[in-house]
């Protein structure tokens, strides 16, 4: 009996729960046209998923199937309920707009003849009906947290931006384009549309009150464009050149670049010294997350506690004395403001700010983690939970939810690469270490750990599309950054909706240049992009990292260089796993620091005696080695199901949009 014939055997028996069920895995299946609208008609009529239906008779008509009943029934169920707030909302905006200064055309049509019908879906958005077209549009949300194109490329002149009609996005430009009594200078926001009928219907959605109460917003219409800029002292008799220019207040930032760390050694530096000193942006190098927290934490405490300026001054030793004080007189600033008031009050961060700029410049966070350790957990639905605490600790941080815009981005390098790196820094750190343990006992040792576990199971390139953090972010690779500079970040100052930087074309910090050291390859040097660290990663671990990592390197545009293609089992896994000898050496040889300081040992509850310790410290070693290829094993089993991953909340993950350099200025052949 197939999906159909059962949906219809458990609607007779009135078992509606179930039919639904049955009816929908027949419109999944490819039920044909008339199936299909049976199935939406019952599922609706029932009290099942209205989405279903929705979808399905929105499918059918744009197809050409069963149009009139497919419409009648989008129009019944999801359009009549609510055309009088739609016609309530359009005729408040009218209302607003015929007083507005800064909008030169009047003639709002009747309601009935906009040309565009909006359906609600959701509580979020609507799916647009063009009636001349007789179409249905693609799903909208006007309030959706993405701005998707670089308004602020151009600086030169004010923001002028053609058919914007996302709530957000508006929200946006009003929020970052700088009132011009601020700057001195006309700096409206132009917002010019290609069709005024266009235009007209888009205001049965949006809620324009709170964008035209600062009379910020320059409406153009059609040929108006030509109007652009307006010279509003001839115009209106405003001379905005009589002000003098303000300096930036805390709360006009409100924008945040979030810079991930997804592991170590994955060149997230050479990142921040391309963003240092930029005209529109507050950077700071990497900061740890748990003393930015803390200093956020005693700022507010020092704040509240504080009975007079004077008193908190005087107890604030760290600078930036104007901004504590504009801290203390909001009277209760939020964790957002006053994360703002730290990064403008540090000279690094500060360094390239172009005072008179049109636009508030967007925090740039790279919060630095000393540990990211994704776990594995197993469900009985056969889904496999992965995370990290500094992921939980993310999600718990105020200041950053408090930020109403917010853009991500991540920086990968090849993940061989950045293991064999990682390896050697472990190592290196080890060693350097190892003076002020042995001067210090009680100190924890520094070892190199089982990084080959932690790369695979770190998936930090992955995100819950639904998730706040994640909703506008894009993954940058290292290589093509190093090798194709000018192309990269052109493409990623336009992601981020910021105008590409003469500061972007040299490694600073503080707006200096960076004398680097040691075996650090800063700046545009391409010997990171090539080198294989093979001292540090040996071929099996390669292969391993590659073969549990292939769906990463296909998303990204990564070749193999050790995976051969052959199918990988439990007992080939195993056999990987003891050829680790390049990373087991490491191990072995820094975690028998860890044993020598193991002042006594027993065996069959016996203290070991002295003469036999040493033999004893080597098997405490050797079973560390044990505990660590058992845990390889038991992750690599898990993994091997290729289970479907999703985050501490049961929803899955998917894998973040790749940022693609600029193609007519590559100046190398793209990385593989």
């Amino acid at each position: 009996m197939d999906a159909m014939e059962l949906a219809r055997r458990l609607a007779g028996l009135g078992q509606a729960r179930e039919a639904q069920d049955a009816y929908a895995l027949a419109i999944q299946q490819g039920a044909d046209p008339a199936g299909q609208l049976e199935a939406a008609v019952y599922i609706l009529q029932s009290g099942g998923d209205y989405r279903i239906s929705y979808t399905c008779f929105q499918g059918l008509y744009n197809q050409g199937h069963f149009r009139k009943e497919a419409f009648d029934f989008m129009t019944q169920a999801f359009y009549e309920p609510n055309v009088k707030a739609l016609k309530k909302r359009y005729e408040k905006n009218c209302k607003l707009l015929e007083k507005y200064p800064y909008l030169f055309r009047k003639d709002f049509p009747p309601f009935q003849d906009l040309p565009i019908r909006f359906y609600p879906y959701d509580g979020s958005g609507f799916v647009p009906y063009f009636v001349e077209e007789e179409r249905f549009g693609d799903y909208l949300n006007f309030k959706n947290p993405v701005v998707g194109r670089n308004f602020f490329k151009d600086l030169e002149k004010p923001v002028l931006a053609e058919d914007v009609f996302s709530q957000y996005e508006l929200e946006y430009l009003r929020d970052n384009v700088r009132d011009s009594r601020r700057v001195g200078r006309e700096n409206h926001v132009y917002l010019h549309y290609s069709d005024w009928k266009t235009f007209c219907a888009y205001l049965q959605c949006l809620n324009l009150r709170p964008l035209l109460e600062e009379k910020k917003l320059v409406f153009l219409m059609g040929d108006q464009l030509g109007m652009y800029p307006i010279d509003f002292k001839e115009r209106f008799g405003i001379d905005y050149s009589q002000y003098k220019p303000q300096p930036l207040a805390i709360r006009e930032v409100s924008r945040l670049i979030w810079h991930t760390q997804l592991s170590a050694h994955n060149g997230g530096d050479f990142f921040n010294e391309i963003f240092d000193a930029h005209p529109h942006l507050l950077a700071l190098p990497s900061v740890l997350f748990t003393e930015i927290q803390e200093t956020v934490l005693s700022l507010r405490q020092l704040l509240k506690e504080a009975k007079s300026e004077e008193e908190l001054l005087g107890r604030w030793s760290q600078g930036g004395k104007t901004r504590i004080q504009e801290l203390y007189r909001m009277g209760n600033p939020t964790d957002k403001d006053i994360l703002v008031g730290i990064y403008l009050s540090n000279k690094i961060a500060v360094s390239g700010l172009d005072p008179r700029s049109r636009i508030a410049p967007a925090v740039f966070f790279q919060p630095h983690f000393l540990d990211i350790a994704y776990k594995l957990e197993e469900s009985e639905s056969g889904r496999v939970s992965i995370g990290a605490e500094a992921a939980k600790e993310l999600r718990r941080c105020r200041f950053l939810e408090e930020f109403p815009y917010i853009k991500t981005f991540t920086p990968m390098r090849r993940m061989t690469s950045s293991y064999g790196a990682t390896v050697h820094y472990m190592y290196e750190m080890s060693k350097l270490m190892e003076t002020a343990e042995a001067e210090d006992p009680k100190r924890k040792k520094t070892v190199v750990g089982d990084e080959i576990s932690d790369r695979i199971l770190n998936r930090s390139f992955m995100a819950d599309p639904g998730e706040r953090l994640f909703k506008d972010s894009v993954l940058v690779r290292f290589e093509d950054a190093k090798l194709n500079p000018k192309a990269t970040f052109t493409a990623l100052a336009a992601f981020l909706d910021l105008p590409y930087a003469p500061s972007m074309e040299a490694c600073t910090q503080g707006g200096q240049p960076l004398n680097y050291g040691g075996y650090i390859a800063g700046g545009f040097d391409l010997a990171p992009v090539y080198k294989t660290y093979d001292g540090f990663a040996n071929d099996a671990e390669r292969y391993y990292i590659e073969y549990f990592m292939r769906d990463v390197y296909a998303r990204y545009g990564y070749d193999f260089h050790y995976y051969d293609g052959a199918p990988v089992d439990r007992a080939r896994a195993k056999e990987l796993i003891a050829g680790f000898t390049t990373l087991n050496g490491y191990i072995r040889e820094t975690w028998k620091k860890v044993a020598d300081s193991v002042a006594a040992i027993k065996k069959d509850g016996v203290d070991v005696p002295p003469q036999d310790m040493e033999q004893a410290r080597q098997e405490l070693t050797d079973h560390h080695l044990r505990e660590i290829d058992a845990q390889r094993l038991k992750i690599a089993n898990i993994l091997l199901r290729q289970p479907l991953l999703v985050n501490q909340e049961n929803r899955p993950l998917e894998m973040m949009p790749k940022l693609e350099p600029d193609p007519a200025l590559l100046e190398r052949p793209l990385y593989h």
